[in-house]
């Protein structure tokens, strides 16, 4: 009998978190609710397996995400970014990743060029902490997507400035963030359509290979 009611206590526990998901999810489309909302999704991101495709099926959420992503454009040129600014669009970052690594949503995500709302971030040069945090989180988002060693997500990024944004990085950055570039740019150079695309001119590839020397030395 113990072991019923556990069943069903943790079968009642799961489905009362379950709704509080439904509820953030909904609260995300709304500014007032929007900032504790991406708090509580973001704690949640590891452990809820289908939280990706809720969110890029209901309706608004995405837009509210990338909302998110552009009200902190004016502030990273000049750079005037905060500490709260930094970690409420952190927060949307991370759901965006949750998005980016989930196999039902990954060629959706590609499809609609959501990964150049982020370049912005890595093209930023500031060392103060909230701008650092600000691209290790963009960073994790481009990692997740070359994690999954899925062609698709290659031929994506060999279309964009993802090379020389790591390759700045991974010159100039802090030390995790360079380790998150790297990462990146090893999965590239790993494929046989990135490793062709960069040995494709004399500029790429002795620019590749002199980071890459510089990086070990």
């Amino acid at each position: 009998m113990l072991a019923t009611g556990a069943t069903v206590s943790t079968a009642g526990l799961a489905q009362v978190d379950r709704e509080k998901i439904y509820q953030w999810i909904n609260e995300l489309s709304s500014p007032e609710t929007r900032e504790n909302a991406l708090l509580e999704l973001s704690k949640k991101r590891e452990s809820v397996a289908d939280l990706a495709p809720m969110l890029w099926h209901s309706c608004g959420t995405i837009a509210a995400l990338l909302q998110e992503i552009v009200n902190i454009y004016p502030s990273i040129n000049p750079p005037t970014l905060t500490a709260h600014q930094s970690n409420r669009v952190c927060n949307a970052l991370a759901l965006l990743q949750c998005v980016a690594s989930h196999v039902e949503t990954r060629s959706a995500f590609l499809a609609a060029h959501i990964p150049l709302f982020l370049y912005p971030f890595l093209h930023t040069v500031s060392k103060t902490r909230p701008f650092e945090y600000l691209r290790l989180t963009s960073l994790g988002v481009i990692g997740a997507l070359v994690k999954t060693d899925e062609q698709e997500v290659i031929n994506f990024l060999l279309t964009t400035e993802i090379i020389p944004l790591c390759l700045r990085i991974m010159e100039s950055g802090s030390e995790l963030s360079k380790t998150v570039a790297t990462f990146i740019l090893q999965k590239i150079l790993l494929d046989d359509t990135g490793l062709a695309y960069i040995c494709q001119t004399y500029e790429r590839f002795s620019h590749v290979a002199m980071i890459l020397v510089s990086s070990v030395m």
